[in-house]
């Protein structure tokens, strides 16, 4: 959680708040800053199956280690940066290596060794970790620049990244409970009694080829690429659109804080429901909430509606991200996790990763972010109607790849 936080709130998240700063230093557009942020989410998905590789031979932790100290150096580095290509390695190349090895597919490992019964609930409190993060993060990222400086808060951010995605994580982690002389919770016991569980959970552990062959996995691909294609946008764009409609950028900063501390919420929420309910509904629900908080986010002018934005998308967010990978660790099992993950991060990569370039792009073009904020809601909702349709794959056993 630590570590998961700290990637979160000290990267993915903070990029946007320094986007007006930048901008407004070197006069670059926001279709020229978008591009270091999509090469990020570009490599830090792209190099996925390397990624799944290094867990399974190496071990999350030392991949979350890793990883974690690469993106430290780039923040540092992004203190010193006046052209736009510095930009593209600091964070846009370094910082993706850092989010490649040592966000999602690595700590979704740890949880997915550690857990089956109860799965959703250690899902949604690591994932609960990113949204405190992103909650908290944003309005002090926002108080350092206007205290001292943007380029003195990069510098802060890399000390602080240092501590707990490095230091506390290489002193925390515990890769998996067989390294410890014990099981995963929800497992057979010695005495043959079986957990018990309400929702599906596979007998089996699939293997990479069979998993690929599953239409079950190409459903929540597509789902969690519209899901991170509409995320990806607002992050980036969320502060400087609601600028644009003459709120400060404290408040601007804290409406994206705001929506990522509900998202908490949504996150804990769907970790209690994960174990109840199935998560074809849940997802149908979820996506919806997010996509009516799109919906009042285009008709902000009224703090009301930036309010209702941040809590909706919030919520929505937090519960999706939480229940797509319970969902693919309950339909294809422990042992070639990983490595599925990090087979199919590839393709959400490319398909969610254009978010950012497209919003700017089309503000460039339309002088305004409503057509991209149109089509993020008709995603949405599309998606909830996408998840009615999933369901656990036909049970198969191969060999892994």
């Amino acid at each position: 959680m630590l570590a998961y936080g700290s990637i979160c709130g000290n990267v993915t998240y903070a990029f946007g708040i320094f986007f007006t700063s930048i901008g407004e230093t070197y006069g670059w557009s926001r279709s020229m800053l978008s591009g270091p942020y999509t090469l990020f989410l570009t490599i830090g998905g792209m190099l996925g199956p390397l990624v799944g590789f290094t867990v399974a031979r190496f071990g999350a932790g030392k991949n979350i280690v890793a990883g974690n100290f690469i993106a430290a150096l780039g923040l540092l580095g992004m203190s010193r940066i006046s052209e736009i290509w510095h930009i593209y390695i600091f964070f846009g190349i370094m910082g993706g290596l850092g989010l490649a090895f040592s966000e999602y597919l690595s700590a979704t490992t740890v949880i997915n060794n550690w857990f089956i019964r109860k799965r959703s609930l250690a899902l949604g409190f690591l994932f609960a970790s990113g949204g405190a993060s992103g909650f908290v993060m944003p309005p002090v990222i926002s108080f350092m620049i206007s205290s001292l400086g943007w380029r003195s808060s990069w510098i802060c951010l890399a000390g602080l990244h240092l501590l707990l995605g490095v230091v506390l994580a290489r002193l925390l982690i515990r890769n998996k409970p067989e390294d410890e002389g014990q099981v995963p919770d929800g497992k057979r016991r010695p005495d043959g009694e079986d957990a018990q569980s309400r929702v599906y959970s596979t007998a089996v552990d699939w293997s990479v080829r069979d998993a690929l062959l599953s239409p079950a996995l190409w459903i929540m691909l597509v789902l969690f690429s519209l899901l991170l294609f509409v995320y990806n946008m607002l992050i980036t764009h969320q502060v400087a659109y609601l600028q644009d409609l003459h709120y400060s950028p404290m408040v601007s900063a804290s409406a994206l804080g705001l929506m990522l501390g509900m998202s908490i919420l949504g996150r804990l929420v769907s970790g209690v429901l994960g174990m109840r309910f199935d998560g074809r509904y849940l997802a149908v629900v979820f996506s919806c909430i997010m996509g009516l908080g799109v919906v009042s986010l285009m008709n902000a002018r009224e703090a009301a509606f930036v309010y209702a934005y941040s809590s909706l998308a919030g919520i929505g967010f937090g519960g999706m991200i939480v229940l797509l990978p319970n969902m693919m660790g309950a339909f294809f099992g422990r042992t070639n996790f990983s490595r599925i993950v990090g087979w199919t991060t590839p393709v959400v990569t490319i398909a969610s990763a254009g978010g950012p370039l497209l919003a700017g792009f089309l503000f460039d073009a339309t002088g305004g972010y409503r057509l991209a904020l149109t089509i993020a809601a008709a995603l949405l909702f599309g998606g909830s109607l996408l998840a009615f349709f999933l369901r656990p794959p036909s049970v198969k056993r191969g060999n892994a790849l």
